[in-house]
């Protein structure tokens, strides 16, 4: 039998089993909430990897710089996590794209300023 075949059959197989067994619909949604879970773990190991390299960095900035670049970092996550809501509306729409620009352009300038040295 081909690989993708069997792949296919196998997806297929999990498939039925969700949508015939009794409760198949709840430990899927459990099975993706747990994936997500191990994803968003996995993105702040690697963040806080990334912060203790670069500290000596970070604190070079300067208190005014370090903390536009929190702040901007900070907006732009509450921005990304509000999507469906902000875009449930035309102003929400509008306030998305600007909050994000914002953050985003903050974030470029204290790269930019911190590499003119």
């Amino acid at each position: 039998m081909n690989r993708t075949a069997r792949n296919v059959l196998i997806v297929l197989a999990i498939a039925a089993i969700v949508a015939l067994v009794q409760g198949g619909v709840t430990a899927a949604n459990v099975a993706v909430q747990a994936l997500s879970l191990v994803f968003l773990g996995t993105i702040l190991w690697f963040l806080s990897i990334v912060y203790r390299q670069q500290r000596d960095t970070l604190y070079g900035l300067g208190d005014g710089r370090r903390a536009l670049l929190y702040v901007a970092l900070g907006v732009g996550t509450l921005t990304l996590t509000a999507t469906s809501r902000l875009w449930a509306s035309g102003a929400g729409s509008v306030a998305w794209l600007i909050l994000l620009a914002g953050s985003i352009y903050a974030v470029f300038t204290v790269v930019w300023s911190a590499r003119k040295y």
